[in-house]
């Protein structure tokens, strides 16, 4: 896939770049080792310093990174710079806390007593050059929920960015180099994904992590597993989103609508499968249809646009191919479900109902505006249709019935469990998931603490 700035409204290629040398990507690599040496051992105020100032200068190019984010994979504008607005956010939100996050801690003594020790220490120290493989769909705030509370930690950063966002990859970095950071504290990687393999081969890099696909998170833990190297891995998602008979209907199915239709539906946290109960289901399928009906679709670069073109021509046709899948399987189309005349990767929102475990879209990822609708009986069949898919990444339920909730907080099968909401990521809750959607956490304390080497240290009398 060529780097390059391709403009999903309509097709046109607006940049493009060539990939790196084997010279240039030495640079940086040495580069990255050379700066860590010092890095590691500022100041957590010095490094707050630095990324507060970089979360005032985002605030200050929100509109027009804004726009650079919209023309290079589609979303609405005005998400594209909510989208900063959270990165900055972030950034400070790290800033002010990963002091404490980090602070040594020191078991009780009762706990060390028969240790022989005189004090026991736990410590948090930075590993080194940290890989981030990132991906398109949310390219500021992928790559900033990790840059951030790594570089607090005293890590430096090297992005592989997808090949069709290099212009926000090169902001990015320029970012941090405003804020005074270091060179080489962060640097972005203008490499195509088969060069992946070598960089996280470099003994250089201490870790990795990726955003993005299930074939490429097993490649990258594939590597890294022979390298022994760590990793974190945020794959796909097909998140439930369950309503059960005391949801509030109308909120249930007006959220639903943004929950299935954010960043164009490219969202691996994105509701997906609608899981309702009989009692209620013909009654929500009603209001949730005429929500997605409703949707303006047309221009991302447009205030008042909702849903904007999918991110290639490919991610297109792969939805496509879902779509006429469960349609061929007798699956009955509630709106849209057609592709649109005219220029550009669009495609309507879309909800499909009678959906059966022998059709694709039961079981692979729809990257895109397409809503699948399932009847249940009971409490139990909703967990059981919930849990009947490959990954675990998050999941919405709507009840006002308290032993639901805890029912649902203890067997659905996810990393999240949102009641009476969407699921929505924030610097103070940990993200990630289970079973296909990856391993380790992102966000929180436990994301600060990915990459470290947490360090018992242990004195005599």
């Amino acid at each position: 896939m060529p780097i390059a700035t391709v403009n999903p409204a309509n097709g046109e290629t607006l940049k493009t770049y060539e990939p790196m040398g084997e010279e240039e990507l030495e640079r940086r690599l040495q580069l990255a080792e050379a700066t860590f040496r010092t890095y590691r051992t500022t100041s957590f105020a010095e490094r707050a310093r630095m990324l507060k100032k970089a979360a005032d200068l985002l605030d200050e190019d929100q509109r027009e990174i804004g726009r650079v984010m919209t023309t290079e994979m589609g979303k609405p504008v005005t998400q594209a710079r909510a989208e900063a607005a959270k990165c900055a956010k972030a950034m400070r939100w790290y800033a002010e806390r990963a002091e404490g996050l980090l602070a040594d801690e020191e078991p009780p003594a009762v706990d060390v007593s028969d240790s022989g020790a005189s004090r026991v220490r736990v410590t948090y120290r930075p590993l080194g050059p940290v890989l981030a493989v990132m991906p398109w769909n949310f390219p500021l705030w992928q790559v900033i929920r990790f840059a951030a509370p790594a570089l607090m930690a005293g890590n430096v950063g090297l992005l592989k960015h997808a090949s069709n966002v290099p212009q926000t990859a090169l902001y990015l970095e320029d970012l941090f180099h405003r804020a005074g950071f270091p060179e080489g504290c962060f640097q972005s990687l203008l490499i195509g994904s088969g060069a992946v393999d070598d960089v996280l081969r470099d003994e250089r890099v201490k870790a990795a992590t990726l955003t993005g696909s299930e074939p490429a998170g097993r490649a990258v833990a594939s590597t890294a597993g022979e390298m022994i190297k760590k990793t974190v891995l945020e794959l796909g998602g097909s998140d439930p989103y369950v309503v059960m008979p005391s949801a509030d209907l109308d909120r249930a199915a007006q959220v639903a609508v943004t929950a299935r239709v954010q960043n164009n539906g490219q969202s691996c946290i994105a509701a997906k499968r609608f899981i309702v109960h009989t009692d209620v289901y013909d009654a929500f399928a009603e209001k949730f249809v005429a929500g997605m009906e409703a949707l303006k679709v047309g221009d991302p670069l447009e205030e008042d646009t909702e849903v904007g073109p999918l991110s290639s021509e490919q991610g297109r046709s792969d939805l496509e191919e879902l779509v006429d899948d469960a349609k061929r399987g007798g699956a009955r189309v509630l709106c849209g479900g057609e592709r649109p005349d005219g220029p550009g990767w669009y495609y309507p929102p879309t909800v499909l109902a009678g959906i059966t475990r022998e059709m694709r879209i039961h079981r692979e990822e729809a990257f895109g505006p397409v809503a699948t609708l399932y009847r249940a009986a009971d409490l139990d069949e909703a967990l059981l249709i919930a849990n009947d898919s490959p990954f675990g990444l998050s999941s919405n339920v709507w009840t006002r019935d308290e032993n639901e909730v805890e029912r649902f907080a203890r067997d659905l099968e996810a990393g999240a469990v949102y009641v009476n909401g969407m699921t929505a990521s924030h610097p103070a809750f940990p993200f990630g998931g289970v079973k296909r959607s990856g391993y380790g956490r992102e966000l929180s304390g436990h994301g600060i603490r990915e990459f470290c080497n947490i360090t018992t240290v242990w004195q005599g009398a």
